[in-house]
């Protein structure tokens, strides 16, 4: 089969692999479509950091070139496990994140900090091919109707629901989302579906900023020297509830711990390149929540997301192009150098 195989810092390769075997409690995908993020963007740059090519990964006891990919759906062909609700034919989303059901945190339905996590496409082979082995505890069925390319993001979406969950936004907060990119699109939608309240997102004006108000954000409102003049306009005396610092640039976080309420929370979803200075005395004396938030839990998230996308226009907004495995290093190029502004979707198949 056709695989998108890592091997280094801009060394992605297509090669030929075997279809893999599947485990106990697995079945095998025919990949119809998979997608690539910040993540696999930022391994290709200046990488490997995550990916396990120099180092075995501790719980996949994965060394070498991997395949990536860990946001894919597929068919499931073959034998599947009985009882597990699957048969061969039954199009499927995976979550990806592959968690042990018997430690603390999974016990806490905690299962994206499972001590024994591990995740396809990130720790070991992923999604990026013709074929994929996945564990039927990661899998969601895919809603009759639902186009491929709507439910090829259904996994960054459920990272973005997870993440409007760990904010803490309750109804009728108000709310100021900072980054509008897919990540932030991801978390707008999250709260437009799980809440009642007011948001408001900050960008650079363009595209994404006029995307997000077409997704329903209450106000725009442009990066320049009055933004935050305009922020404290919308806003008012009641102040901002919940800032979630979704864009991962320089000073963002700092900037949030400044216009956030008295006893108000702060999400820090974006990851920053460098390190960051933050004026600790005001978040003690103010008694500002700071949370952060990881990846997604399968069984909170995944089956919600595709819920969204069946019923709202996200998947038409931020569908960028479905393309041949053999565009990889070209688009993660261009994700690495901020020239893609929604999810770039594969097929295998072309």
């Amino acid at each position: 089969m056709k695989a998108a195989v890592y091997h280094s810092s801009g060394d992605v390769r297509i090669e030929e692999r075997e279809i893999p075997t599947p485990l106990e409690g697995e079945v095998l995908l025919k990949v119809l479509r998979s997608g690539m993020c910040g993540t696999d963007a930022s391994e290709y740059k200046s990488g490997p950091k995550i990916f396990a090519t120099k180092t075995r990964h501790a719980n996949s006891g994965h060394i070498g070139p991997m395949i990536l990919g860990h946001e894919f759906i597929g068919e499931i062909v073959g034998q599947t496990p009985v009882d597990s609700g699957f048969r061969a034919g039954d199009v499927v989303a995976s979550g990806a994140g592959i968690s042990c059901g018997k430690c603390k945190r999974c016990k806490e339905l905690r299962t994206n900090l499972c001590e024994k996590y591990v995740t396809l496409g990130l720790n070991r082979d992923g999604g990026m091919a013709e074929y994929v082995a996945v564990p039927t505890s990661t899998l969601v069925k895919v809603p009759t109707g639902l186009s491929l390319n709507a439910a090829g993001i259904a996994q960054p979406l459920a990272v973005g629901l997870h993440a409007a969950r760990r904010s803490g936004v309750r109804n009728g907060d108000k709310v100021l989302l900072i980054g509008s990119g897919a990540i932030g699109t991801f978390v707008l939608a999250g709260l437009r579906h799980l809440f009642e309240a007011e948001v408001a997102v900050l960008d650079f004006g363009g595209s994404r900023l006029e995307r997000a108000a077409r997704l329903g954000a209450d106000h725009i409102i442009e990066v320049g020297e009055n933004a935050e003049a305009k922020i404290r306009e919308i806003f008012g005396a009641a102040g901002i509830d919940v800032v979630i610092e979704a864009s991962g640039a320089p000073g963002q976080l700092p900037f949030a711990i400044s216009l956030v309420k008295r006893g108000g929370t702060i999400l820090q979803v974006g990851l920053p390149s460098g390190g960051q200075e933050i004026d600790v005395h005001k978040i003690v004396m103010s008694e500002i929540n700071i949370q952060t938030t990881l990846a997604h839990v399968c069984d909170q998230d995944l089956g919600t997301a595709l819920e969204i996308l069946s019923t709202t226009p996200l998947a038409e907004e931020l569908v960028e192009g479905v393309y041949p495995l053999s565009e990889i290093s070209h688009q993660l190029e261009l994700l690495g150098t901020g020239k893609i502004e929604g999810k770039v979707l594969f097929d295998p198949s072309l």
